[in-house]
């Protein structure tokens, strides 16, 4: 894993987080967009560990 799969989770995490927000929040603000996608993305590494660990 490197530099090239962060940006991949980063971009699919903005995405996904845009459209969260404007689901729940009906607007979209940078603050729900920032917070959001550092949780997305952090939750992709918190379960890649989980999942490498127990291999």
């Amino acid at each position: 894993m490197g530099f090239p799969f962060f940006i991949i989770r980063l971009i699919l995490g903005l995405a996904f987080s845009v459209v969260i927000s404007r689901i729940f929040f009906n607007e979209i603000q940078v603050i729900n967009i920032a917070g959001l996608t550092i949780f997305l993305v952090g939750m992709a590494y918190a379960l890649e560990y989980f999942r490498n660990r127990k291999s």
